[in-house]
């Protein structure tokens, strides 16, 4: 039988140690969906996030909109923003104009990654001939340029262009023997394969901090066609859960809700205390997730 004084989850918000949550964004399209964004960065911005991150497209296609984004999230809440930067499709000097771009603005945080080319998720990559090489190469750059605090991306399941978890876990180390802070994976739905992961990274001296990427499900079946592209399994139990839920959308909204509140759950059990959650825009899950790992709005 569990022993609910033994489980962080079953703790109170002043007896469980500190936790540190982070949210994901993207730069929205229209003016409806950048309605819908600022108002879900204003509901998350009270929870306190260590920061909240703005991605960008595929090449780089949003880096203009992803400053935007970041430089007045920090200026209207106060809340530390990370952006996004990829070496894809661009020379050494011209990711170097962006980053310098970003010190200018004031920003400070920076999510490194290699990134998708332009033909999209799962594709071939190809270093610009006068370009970073990868993430690891793109790190050094930033440590060369100046004091950033830099996240970097890990793969619970093995990147798909990975050969193997060897060579998984040396491209993640050399990542962090660049100069990165911590490492947020890509999103999973079996903990098991998060918490293998981080004891395959530990058993390789690696001690910075792997941060789970906690992927809310607001439709299943975009999830799923994104996870089939970049190496997520759908565990059988998950589809299960929301077969035929296709056009019930409040049956499907609670079903997501208990999920996601499984996962964090039974990380925080296991002694997890960091959370990047992706959020496509939206609060209301983000918001009960962090109230479940016991993060109240300051007032």
């Amino acid at each position: 039988m569990l022993d609910d004084n033994l489980r962080a989850s079953r703790l109170t918000a002043d007896q469980r140690p500190e936790l540190q949550i982070s949210f994901e964004f993207f730069p929205p399209k229209t003016d409806v969906m950048e309605e819908k964004f600022w108002d879900s960065v204003h509901k998350l911005a009270p929870l306190k996030p260590r920061f909240v991150s703005v991605t960008y497209g595929a090449g780089g296609s949003t880096r203009e909109r992803t400053l935007r984004m970041v430089s007045r999230i920090k200026s209207e809440t106060g809340v530390d923003a990370a952006a996004h930067l990829t070496c894809v499709g661009a020379t050494r000097d011209e990711v170097d104009a962006v980053v310098r771009g970003y010190q200018d603005a004031g920003v400070t945080r920076i999510v490194a990654l290699r990134g998708d080319p332009p033909e999209g998720v799962g594709q071939p990559f190809t270093p610009h001939p006068e370009g970073y090489r990868n993430a690891a190469d793109l790190v050094g750059g930033l440590r060369r340029i100046g004091e950033f605090d830099i996240s970097v991306a890990a793969y619970p399941e093995k990147h798909p262009q990975s050969a193997d978890w060897q060579t998984e876990i040396d491209n993640l180390k050399r990542k962090i023997d660049a100069g990165a802070d911590r490492a947020i994976t890509q999103m999973f739905f079996t903990n098991g394969d998060y918490l293998r992961y981080v004891e395959r990274a530990r058993a390789a001296g690696i001690t910075a901090p792997i941060v789970p990427g906690i992927q809310p499900i607001h439709n299943f079946k975009q999830i799923a066609s994104f996870a089939s592209r970049c190496g997520t399994s759908i565990p059988d139990w998950l589809a299960e859960r929301f077969d035929g839920l296709d056009d019930e959308p409040e049956t499907h909204a609670l079903v997501a809700s208990a999920v996601a509140a499984e996962q964090v759950t039974e990380l925080l059990d296991e002694g997890v205390t960091e959370f990047h959650i992706y959020t496509h825009n939206r609060s209301p899950l983000a918001l009960a997730l962090a109230r479940i790992l016991g993060r109240r709005p300051e007032q």
